[in-house]
C-alpha cells in the first residue's frame, strides 16, 4: 500500500473511532439520566451497552492508530493485526455486558420492579437512534474505503444498539401503556441474548485474522487464476495466505524450467509479482522457485494448485 493510502486510511479510521467516542459520549450522558428516572431493566442494559460502546470505541482508535504505524525493525510485518485485537477486546466487552443484563433481567422478573418516568426513556431512546443512524452512515463510508476489521466490529455493535432503543421504546410503551407486568425484564433479557448472539457472531472474522486463517476460497482461487496465465511456470505448490489489517500476505513455490539460469527465474518472479499487484494491489508476495517436478513438501503441500487454464495465443505473443 501506497504512502498516501495508507494516510488516508489512518485519516479515515481515525474519524471513525473519534465519531464513536463522540457519539458514546453524548448517549452515556442522557442515558444515565434515563436509567435513573425510570427504574427501566431494558433501559439499564441500553445504558450498560453504551458504557461498553465507550470502552470499546477508545480501543479502536487506540487499535486503528496502532495499526497505522509503519513497519518497523521489531515488527517487520507490520502493526496491522492491532485492529484485530481491538476487535477482540470489544467483543468480551459485550459478551460481559450480555451476561450483566440477563442477570439484572432475571432478578427483576423474579422480584418485579415499577417502570417510571415513561416518557423521558422514550424520548432518550429516541434522540438515541437518531445519533446512532447518523454514526453508523459514516462508519460505512468508512469501512467502504478501508475495509478495517475494527470498524467494522464497531459498527456491528452499533448497529445492535438501533435494536436495543427499539426495544427499551417497546417494552417502556408496554409495561406503562398496556398493562404488560414483566415486559420490560423480558425485553432486558431479550437485550442480552441479542448482544450475545452479536458478540458470537463477530469474533469469527477477528479470529481468523488473529489465527492467521487462510483467505476465502473464491478469493484465493482469483489469485491463482492470475498466476495460471503465466507460460513460464508449469505449477505452483505450497500454497500459504493470511490477512493482517489492511495487508494481506501470501507466499507459494512455482515449478520452473530447471534450465533458467538464476537472473531468468528472478526476471519471471518479478513479472509475477507486477501482475499480481495490478489485482491485488496491497498483498505481499513472497515467491520461492523449484525446478520443475521437484517436491521437498510432503502431503497436500506438494500438490499443484495452479487451475488448468489454457493460454490464447495473444496471451502467449504477450507473454
Amino acid at each position: 500500500m501506497s504512502d498516501g493510502r495508507s494516510q488516508v486510511r489512518a485519516m479515515l479510521t481515525k474519524s471513525a473511532a473519534a465519531a464513536s467516542i463522540a457519539a458514546a459520549s453524548f448517549l452515556l450522558l442522557i442515558k444515565v439520566w434515563a436509567a435513573l428516572s425510570t427504574g427501566s431493566t431494558a433501559m439499564l442494559g441500553s445504558l450498560a451497552d453504551t458504557t461498553l460502546d465507550l470502552v470499546a470505541s477508545l480501543a479502536t482508535l487506540l487499535g486503528v492508530w496502532i495499526a497505522a504505524q509503519p513497519a518497523d525493525d521489531k515488527h517487520r510485518f507490520g502493526h496491522g493485526k492491532a485492529e484485530a485485537i481491538a476487535a477482540m477486546f470489544q467483543i468480551v466487552l459485550i459478551a460481559v455486558s450480555a451476561v450483566g443484563i440477563a442477570a439484572r433481567a432475571i432478578e427483576k422478573l423474579v422480584v418485579g420492579a415499577q417502570v417510571e418516568a415513561v416518557d423521558q426513556g422514550i424520548g432518550v431512546s429516541i434522540v438515541a437512534i437518531l445519533v446512532t443512524f447518523a454514526l453508523l452512515a459514516w462508519q460505512r463510508h468508512v469501512i467502504r474505503r478501508t475495509g478495517s476489521l475494527a470498524v467494522k466490529t464497531d459498527n456491528v455493535h452499533y448497529q445492535s444498539d438501533l435494536f436495543l432503543n427499539l426495544a427499551v421504546i417497546v417494552a417502556l410503551v408496554l409495561e406503562e401503556y398496556a398493562g404488560f407486568a414483566g415486559a420490560d425484564a423480558l425485553f432486558g433479557l431479550g437485550i442480552a441474548v441479542w448482544l450475545a448472539i452479536g458478540a458470537w457472531g463477530a469474533s469469527d472474522e477477528v479470529l481468523g485474522q488473529l489465527m492467521d486463517h487462510e483467505w476465502p476460497e473464491e478469493k484465493k482461487q482469483r489469485f491463482l487464476e492470475v498466476l495460471a496465465h503465466d507460460p513460464d511456470i508449469s505449477g505452483v505448490h505450497d500454497l500459504r495466505t493470511r490477512t493482517s489489517g489492511e495487508k494481506d500476505f501470501v507466499q507459494f513455490h512455482i515449478w520452473v524450467d530447471p534450465r533458467l539460469t538464476v537472473r531468468e527465474a528472478h526476471r519471471i518472479m518479478d513479472r509475477i509479482e507486477y501482475r499480481l499487484h495490478a489485482e491485488f494491489p496491497d498483498v505481499e508476495v513472497l515467491i520461492h522457485t523449484d525446478p520443475d517436478g521437484l517436491v521437498d513438501e510432503q502431503g497436500d503441500a506438494g500438490k499443484d494448485v495452479l487451475p488448468p487454464i489454457r493460454l490464447s495465443l495473444a496471451e502467449r505473443a504477450e507473454n
